[in-house]
């Protein structure tokens, strides 16, 4: 019963063609405004008499309305339409909408399918389904002998070509307008995503080059008098940038000179011995575990727990610095062997 109501419907909209011309125009829904401007080009040369359709349409009685379902519109659209202008254009070459639209105007309708090439050329959109139409190019002879031979379809009609022409330039004009702008806004967004990837690619190399000679600077700042040492960088602080550094994957081994760096001329022995512990990381599976690892812990905390040792510190920043430093060296490792985790999980 469907079949045969679908069957009436066709034999109806066939009927109703011959009666009233009335022009289906598929498009691609980024090419709305083309479509609006090929709309009027077919209103302004036929006084109002050639109806047209455009799904895109918002504004006027051409699209859909509101509340509507779409789909059975287009196709009762299409059963009606006496032909479909197919605007082409770099959006809408090949896209599966478009393809079946015209599909079913030409397969199931037997409708004329129109091809226009708008703002490409014509052998780029002569291939695939299009390549058995005889399609239109863009230029002003091209569409005016096009919008004519719509225009004859209206009962009783004498058309104009030097009218006809005059409103072709006109959306000639419109359409490179169209085109233009969205050349102009394509090249913007690649130039701003260029210019953003450049300056986070520069920042990066900023940030590197900011924790490569972060050790040598803390260094300077643990030789500096205490007039100095509002300067001087807090144990929590080099917390957070054990962190922030591994996120960053900054080298360990530039991280561990940066805790260690205030060590390198008063207490060379926890800084050079903290350097070999690091070489180790990778040879073992947890160096926390290791003897070596306890041994370097040990070492620290014997220097800093030393009565002798505690007569040198220089002010309260290098007794509290200080006293942190085991802290900050186990943080430091335990952080290293979770990376290396995620990294494995990563590679599995």
């Amino acid at each position: 019963m469907d079949e045969l109501k679908q069957e009436k419907q066709i034999e109806t909209s066939k009927h109703s063609k011959t009666e009233s011309p009335f022009v289906f125009i598929s498009h691609d829904t980024r090419d709305a405004d083309i479509a609006e401007a090929f709309s009027k080009l077919l209103k302004s040369v036929s006084a109002g008499m050639l109806k047209s359709f455009r799904s895109s349409d918002n504004k006027g009685t051409q699209g859909i309305e509101y509340g509507i379902e779409w789909y059975p519109k287009i196709i009762e659209s299409l059963q009606n339409s006496s032909d479909v202008v197919c605007l082409l254009t770099e959006f809408s070459i090949n896209r599966p909408w478009i393809l079946f639209e015209a599909g079913m105007a030409k397969g199931k309708l037997n409708t004329p399918i129109l091809g226009i090439a708008v703002g490409v050329s014509l052998s780029n959109v002569s291939n695939g389904p299009f390549a058995q139409f005889q399609n239109c190019d863009d230029d002003v002879v091209s569409l005016t002998k096009l919008v004519k031979q719509l225009v004859k379809k209206l009962p009783n009609s004498e058309p104009d070509e030097d009218v006809i022409k005059q409103q072709v330039e006109i959306f000639k004009s419109k359409s490179q307008e169209i085109i233009k702008a969205r050349q102009e806004e394509s090249l913007v967004v690649e130039v701003e995503k260029t210019i953003d990837n450049n300056e986070s690619a520069k920042l990066f190399e900023e940030v590197k080059l900011m924790f490569k000679e972060l050790p040598s600077r803390i260094e300077n700042a643990s030789q500096r008098t205490s007039n100095k040492s509002s300067r001087r960088i807090h144990p929590g602080m080099i917390d957070e940038l054990i962190h922030y550094a591994f996120s960053r994957n900054i080298e360990p081994k530039v991280i561990l000179q940066i805790i260690l760096a205030p060590f390198k001329n008063d207490y060379p022995w926890i800084y050079e011995n903290g350097l070999i512990l690091l070489e180790k990381v990778g040879k073992v599976k947890h160096i926390q575990s290791t003897k070596g690892f306890e041994q370097f812990l040990e070492l620290v905390t014997f220097t800093f727990d030393n009565p002798m040792f505690r007569e040198t510190y220089r002010d309260e920043y290098e007794f509290r610095y200080f006293r942190e430093v085991p802290y900050l060296i186990e943080r430091f490792f335990k952080e290293f062997e979770y990376q290396k985790l995620e990294m494995r999980q990563e590679l599995k």
